[in-house]
């Protein structure tokens, strides 16, 4: 009884607070203001190595997205000089909701449902002005053997973020993150679910090249850069990713 109790006020509150986030959708791309974006750390793997880096952290970590993001929505004619700013506000050191890896729909609803519970509750408790996104910077252990999924959630704007903890990767983080940040402004991904290759023309950076093989740079939604039919890397970093249109339109950045 307890228990359909406390799930039965937990979805009266979260029904309560869904007018506020369709408000907070429709104005999160308008761009007449920028977009403040709370950060916080995990530790995602527990181990000390992680938390060593976790620890060496600082609040310059994600300049590079913001920086990447201005150049990016000037290059399509928005006004606002800085459409995003990012506040790292320290580490959450308890465990985040979990995600079956073969979730069925009623569980990724469930999940979803914990992880707006979850940002209601740190923006209850947190003494700053509330955030228009709240991401998550989940940080592990580098392994080749393991591939890290993301997630980024348009209800309740909110960005999962699975990271390397190495400074070496700190450019393909910032991929992931900027990435998953678009996610909860509505745009959609650009590559095949079935391959990961980029999907032509939206996941191309410049689909009019000739030959249109290898591409130079990625778009941000497709994440990877195509080299020939078969075969896609993962950019290094930010310069070498760019914002495709039809992910610019799907955001507000460009009007057809």
């Amino acid at each position: 009884m307890f228990k359909k109790i406390r799930v039965a006020i937990l979805m009266f509150i979260l029904l309560f607070v869904a007018v506020g986030e369709f408000l907070a959708q429709r104005r999160s791309t308008d761009w007449d203001d920028t977009l403040w974006v709370d950060v916080y750390l995990v530790n995602g793997d527990h181990l000390d190595s992680t938390q060593r880096y976790v620890d060496s952290i600082d609040a310059k970590e994600f300049d590079g997205v913001t920086e990447f993001f201005a150049a990016e929505a000037k290059r399509y004619g928005v006004t606002i000089e800085q459409p995003f700013r990012l506040n790292v506000v320290g580490q959450y050191r308890n465990d985040l909701p979990a995600l079956d890896s073969h979730p069925s729909l009623l569980g990724t609803m469930w999940w979803s449902l914990e992880m707006r519970w979850l940002a209601l509750v740190l923006d209850w408790r947190s003494d700053g002005p509330r955030p228009d996104i709240v991401a998550f910077a989940i940080y592990h252990e580098p392994a080749d053997s393991i591939a890290l999924d993301s997630t980024g959630l348009r209800k309740g704007l909110i960005a999962v973020t699975n990271l390397f903890a190495s400074r070496d990767a700190r450019g393909s983080n910032q991929v992931v993150f900027a990435h998953e940040l678009l996610h909860t402004l509505g745009a959609t991904d650009k590559y095949s679910l079935a391959s990961s290759l980029p999907q032509f023309p939206d996941g191309f950076a410049d689909p009019t090249l000739k030959p249109v093989v290898p591409q130079k740079k990625a778009e941000l939604m497709a994440g990877r850069i195509p080299l020939d039919a078969q075969h896609a890397v993962m950019p290094e970093s930010l310069r070498s990713v760019v914002v495709g249109r039809l992910t610019a339109e799907e955001i507000g950045w460009l009007h057809e």
